[in-house]
């Protein structure tokens, strides 16, 4: 059996497991199973491995994202430059991290955001899943400003987020977890009323389907999409590395 899985400090919100096993299920592989592995610290890695030798391939959720790094034998070349790692092979007893977050994000975004010459994108959130949209942004040549409750150089504080900064950016970019289940209740501290049907709002959060943030946005005429599609792209690439394939 080929064992499969996710690790994550909490998990209940996750799709992960119902999206690869209706995979299996569909495409007839019988030998393979996926699991939620709960850590209640990242420090927990290492035990885990070894009561699960059947163990050939994880995905990676909050807050490990980074954290999970140092436990690994080595990175793919683009994890390594985006910082964050949200798969994991493990092929002979040695763990590769790589990241497809960012072919996840790309691809969607390409399909969901018009870029052009005055694209402009404000990404709320400086975690793992952050680095892995700079990393996309950068690539797809989208000039992009960070937004920290702790900023570091060049990056804004919330209370920067004036009505005439969101003018300035018309895709803005939620890789925070607020509104997630259950706080469905939250949504990143921005100006609401300043948006318009300009603007595109791109939620990571999946769980709900449309969160407090999406629907701000929605009620202003602005273009919306949530974190599902991203989920499913970066899996399929996840599962084109399990099995050996190019992701992308």
């Amino acid at each position: 059996m080929h064992r499969f899985g996710l690790i994550g400090k909490k998990l209940g919100h996750s799709f992960s497991k119902r999206y690869f096993s209706e995979k299996f299920a569909r495409e007839g592989i019988a030998d393979a199973a996926y699991e939620l592995y709960e850590l209640a610290a990242i420090a927990d890695f290492p035990a885990l491995l070894a009561s699960e030798p059947e163990l050939v391939g994880l995905n990676v959720t909050v807050p490990y994202k980074e954290a999970i790094i140092p436990y690994l034998h080595r990175l793919d070349k683009s994890a390594a430059r985006i910082g964050a790692v949200n798969t994991i092979k493990i092929e002979d007893g040695r763990t590769t991290g790589y990241n497809t977050d960012f072919i996840g994000f790309r691809d969607t975004l390409q399909q969901f955001y018009p870029a052009d010459e005055a694209a402009k994108a404000l990404v709320l959130g400086t975690g793992g899943a952050a680095k892995a949209v700079w990393a996309a942004l950068d690539e797809l040549a989208i000039p992009h400003t960070c937004v920290s409750r702790n900023p570091a150089q060049n990056q804004l504080t919330y209370e920067a987020i004036t009505p005439e900064v969101l003018q300035a950016y018309t895709l803005i970019i939620n890789t925070t977890p607020l509104g997630m289940a259950p706080a469905t209740d939250t949504a990143p501290a921005i100006p609401y009323e300043a948006l318009s049907p300009r603007h595109y709002l791109y939620d990571l959060v999946y769980n709900p389907q449309e969160t407090l943030f999406l629907q701000k946005g929605r009620l202003a005429g602005a273009q919306t999409i949530n974190g599902l599609p991203m989920l499913y792209a970066q899996a399929d690439a996840a599962w084109k590395i399990w099995s050996n394939e190019n992701p992308g």
